[in-house]
């Protein structure tokens, strides 16, 4: 059994401010959830794999293909200022 001043004492963990009537209800809240993994606690599963994910899953990513690109000349001259190869931006930290 859940008890009010156990909420309170999460609450003060979590900092978080909560009134009497909120703590009320989330004792019962919080008392029937853990009823319910009390519940779950109680299935037998031994003979179901464990798993990450309930579907299942698959890289959706292309695959990585080496194909020519732009040259570092033909980039840099796109930039507005260069220094020594790289692009020069203004200071952003001081």
């Amino acid at each position: 059994m859940l008890t009010n001043d156990q909420v309170r004492h999460i609450a003060h963990l979590s900092r978080i401010n909560l009134t009497d009537e909120e703590v009320a209800r989330l004792t019962k809240d919080l008392e029937n959830i853990l009823h319910y993994i009390a519940k779950l606690e109680k299935l037998d599963v031994t003979h179901v794999e464990p798993t990450s994910h309930v579907l299942p899953l698959r890289n959706v990513y292309r695959e990585d293909i080496v194909k020519p690109s732009l040259s570092q000349s033909n980039v840099m001259k796109l930039a507005k200022t260069t220094h020594n190869g790289s692009f020069k931006v203004p200071q952003v930290i001081e």
